[in-house]
């Protein structure tokens, strides 16, 4: 099946679960977990569940369990945590859940930070893939 024939059955509309790692952020400061769900709504996706976790790999693990588990999350959407300095682990977290990664994510992740902030998107450790039934995508904050 061609990328058309996939995008003529793929749904309109899938249901998600936003995920916020940071050791600093309250809910009244995370702005890129509030603009995920905005525009997730904005385009006709729901989100069923919305977490603000600590750059700890179990913690972020157990979300990610939790919403793969839910027969309501389709898509699991992480920001933060992505960088390189030694409190970043939301990528060593959500890879090791991965069991087929969609390497071009990243790349292409990069490549469009790349045309905004130059060189220092290659700091970006963003990644995607599939777990069980459950798409993840893990980005910067």
């Amino acid at each position: 099946m061609g990328h058309h024939e996939h995008k003529q059955h793929a749904p309109t509309s899938v249901t998600c679960m936003v995920v916020t790692i940071s050791d600093t952020r309250t809910e009244a400061t995370d702005f890129s977990g509030r603009y995920i769900r905005e525009i997730l709504a904005q385009h006709g996706h729901q989100v069923n569940a919305y977490y603000l976790v600590k750059d700890e790999p179990e913690a972020i693990q157990q979300h990610l369990r939790e919403g793969m588990n839910a027969q309501a999350i389709q898509v699991i959407l992480c920001n933060g945590g992505t960088g390189i300095s030694f409190r970043d682990r939301s990528y060593e977290a959500v890879a090791q859940v991965l069991e087929k990664r969609l390497d071009g994510f990243g790349e292409l992740f990069r490549m469009l930070s790349y045309q905004e902030i130059g060189s220092a998107a290659m700091m970006s450790r963003a990644v995607a893939g599939i777990a069980g039934d459950t798409v993840i995508f893990s980005m910067p904050g």
